[in-house]
């Protein structure tokens, strides 16, 4: 190749270069818009609302929480993935989002890999296997041998097809070799109700959704889904230390960028994310909206994030659910 022509080439690339630093070095000199593919007032909406206070307080430039709820997640998340990738549109991504969905939906408008850069994971919140006070069980151990004793004797409750707590209980029954039945309903709050009122045995649900429901005696918490113990429930044993020490299922979010952004955002967002979620008043929100602050730089996001669609792609497939 001719000199000049190489000379041009590395001009070029040069010129790339120092543009994407710059444009990392001003960033952001407007304001981010921050999706929330969930409705307000949710899990999700909480935690985005909480780190975007603390971005544009360090940022100087207001971070808008963006609500774009349906199709578990999938139509904010698609409108994410569509974005300028320049930084400026962000997502709040969850287990659902970008994890599950992708085996859940045949047609996904989007791939959770191809099309996004994971930036920062926010928080994780544990659940509780919860069951009425008619089963006798008094710890996880004693449901177990309830359940081997009676397959299919007993039946739980989930808030929809594919949802976590769903999914949670199919990947327990592996574990634990017993043998259920799922009574799907239309939300959290029904299958609760049902689960209070004993139409449904028991249930795997937030720690936050039961917690009222456990401290006034409706429901009996015999395990904790996290693989350590909950913080807000250091009594409460885990399921990997009641005997199943493979086993855990736990909800999280985390900020995502549409892929192609400039190579040094991911960590510069990072960085304030993080600083963020250490800050008391932030943790301390998070905490009483039933969440977990939890810090990884991006690299260790993107690979906890690919193990999580690993882990969750076998259990939708050897389970054989399909999303209804």
């Amino acid at each position: 190749m001719p000199l000049y022509r190489i000379a041009l080439l590395f001009a070029l690339l040069s010129a790339a270069i120092s543009s994407a630093q710059v444009h990392s070095a001003d960033y952001p000199v407007r304001p981010v818009r921050l999706v929330a593919p969930f409705p307000p007032a949710g899990p999700t909406d909480v935690l985005a609302r909480a780190i975007s206070v603390k971005l544009s307080e360090y940022w100087g430039q207001q971070v808008i929480v963006d609500n774009r709820p349906g199709a578990g997640g999938n139509i904010g998340t698609e409108l994410a993935a569509r974005a300028a990738p320049d930084g400026y549109t962000l997502v709040m991504g969850t287990i659902a989002t970008h994890a599950i969905n992708e085996s859940l939906y045949v047609n996904l408008p989007f791939s959770p890999q191809r099309d996004f850069v994971p930036v920062a994971l926010a928080a994780q919140t544990p659940s509780l296997v919860v069951v009425h006070p008619s089963i006798s069980a008094k710890t996880f151990g004693d449901f177990v041998a309830i359940a081997k004793a009676k397959p299919r004797g007993l039946n739980y409750a989930h808030a929809g097809v594919g949802t976590l707590g769903h999914l949670a209980m199919e990947l327990l029954t592996m574990h634990a070799g017993i043998v259920v039945t799922h009574i799907p309903y239309k939300g959290t709050g029904p299958a609760l109700t049902d689960t209070i009122g004993g139409q449904t045995a028991f249930m795997i649900t937030s720690a936050l959704t039961a917690a009222p429901h456990v401290r006034n005696g409706r429901l009996r918490a015999l395990a904790v889904t996290s693989v350590r113990r909950s913080s807000a429930w250091p009594d409460i044993p885990t399921v990997a230390e009641s005997g199943y020490p493979n086993y855990a299922a736990v909800g999280w979010a985390g900020v995502f960028a549409p892929a192609r952004v400039p190579r040094a955002l991911p960590a510069l967002i990072n960085a304030d994310i993080n600083r963020a979620l250490a800050s008391p008043d932030t943790r301390e929100r998070l905490v009483a909206a039933g969440s977990e602050p939890a810090s990884l730089t991006d690299k260790e996001f993107g690979a906890f994030a690919r193990a999580e669609t690993v882990k969750w792609a076998k259990v939708v497939r050897e389970a054989g659910i399909k999303a209804e």
